[in-house]
């Protein structure tokens, strides 16, 4: 099924013909608790379609109640594993994830899928727990894909159905009548960058135009949380660029949390601000991206064109160890934050180097070994 949402859905907020009374409690106190997690950038309580015209109303009560609660995590998961005959998908991931822009990064196929998938009840779960938004996977399916989008990575539209009424139909599949669903997704392909292609059958879009329509059945319904799946696969640069600001945009604007799949490290970095990497399944860092990056061992790869010995005997009394690597370069593990000290030694011996490569971050190091870790099952 190209989305995973639900018929029994009824929307939650509100219409401009509907009146107030049909917001829930639980509805106005999910928009207060995504404004006290920092979501919301205004004193509004406005969602993305608030932007449209459609927004909620004040509800001083809820505000108030849950301005004493403690932030929600959005994922939670405890052993998850995932088996496909001999094949160990997912290998015990333990997590919590807070609110945000999350990348789930990971080389092809580490998992990460599958782990989205047994998030939504796409793929049942082997063993371990799962809660999405508080809410138990395996029993509250149904409450989960009310308040969750997702687009899949292979294409997901209906052959032979043009692009406005696949959204619209989406929009149906979560509760809304049919006036209300099409002028919602009228307004979520506006946003998506969709013009007059809107009116042509899906089959005939380009890849970048298959992407934004993806993105636009995801999001119709304003939903808490989006699973995005290799967004963008099969695009240009530039495609690349405007997919990924518009992704940006429904945590930084619009609160909305993504969870962005990716086997590209500048993807995540472009627009992410928590990291998970799952190699061969299993989790090998979940942190945030300024810490990651903050993260280096000390060390660096320094290129002399001579006076090799007399660096090395340099280091040595300063105790710091040092080793020439089989391309000729240096590498001095100087055992601090920055290359600060590093460049005064050198100073101090009047050599000047070719090159200084300061050693990887934390991100970029666990990115190579969950690629060395995928190399090595092939």
């Amino acid at each position: 099924m190209a989305t995973v949402h639900d018929r029994s859905r009824k929307p939650v907020r509100s219409l401009p013909q509907e009146p107030r009374e049909s917001l829930t409690v639980a509805g106005l106190l999910s928009q207060a608790l995504r404004d006290k997690c920092g979501a919301r950038r205004s004193n509004t309580a406005t969602g993305l379609l608030g932007t449209y015209g459609i927004g909620l109303p004040n509800s001083e009560s809820a505000l108030n109640i849950t301005m004493e609660m403690a932030p929600q995590m959005v994922i939670e998961t405890e052993g998850l594993s995932k088996v496909y005959g001999r094949q160990r998908a997912l290998d015990g991931v333990t997590v919590q994830v807070a609110p945000g822009a999350i990348g789930l990064l990971g080389p092809n196929g580490a998992g990460k899928s599958t782990f989205m998938k047994c998030l939504l009840e796409l793929a049942p779960i082997t063993s371990g727990s799962a809660r999405v938004l508080g809410r138990e996977v395996g029993r509250e399916g149904r409450e989960i894909r009310k308040r969750v989008g997702y687009t899949p990575e292979q294409d997901c539209h209906i052959p032979g159905m043009v692009g406005c009424e696949y959204v619209t139909y989406c929009a149906q599949l979560s509760g809304l009548p049919f006036q209300a669903a099409r002028r919602r997704a009228h307004e979520m392909l506006d946003f998506v960058g969709m013009g007059q292609e809107r009116y042509r059958k899906a089959d005939t879009y380009s890849t970048g135009m298959k992407q934004r329509l993806k993105l636009a059945q995801a999001i119709v319904h304003d939903p808490e949380l989006v699973f995005l799946d290799e967004p963008t696969n099969g695009l240009d640069p530039k495609g690349q660029v405007q997919i990924l600001e518009l992704i940006a945009s429904l945590w930084r604007t619009y609160g909305i949390t993504v969870v962005l799949s990716s086997h590209l490290l500048q993807n995540v970095d472009r627009i992410c601000e928590q990291i998970i990497i799952i190699a061969r399944g299993r989790l090998l860092v979940h942190d945030t991206l300024e810490n990651l990056k903050a993260r280096r061992r000390g060390a660096a790869e320094v290129v002399i064109a001579s006076r090799h010995q007399e660096l090395q005997a340099a280091c040595a009394r300063r105790q710091w160890p040092c080793e020439v690597l089989p391309n000729g370069h240096l590498k001095i593990e100087h055992q601090a934050a920055s290359l600060n000290p590093l460049l005064q030694l050198l100073h101090e011996l009047a050599l000047a180097p070719l090159e200084i490569i300061p050693s990887p971050n934390a991100l970029e190091e666990t990115f190579v070994q969950a690629l060395e870790m995928s190399h090595a099952a092939a």
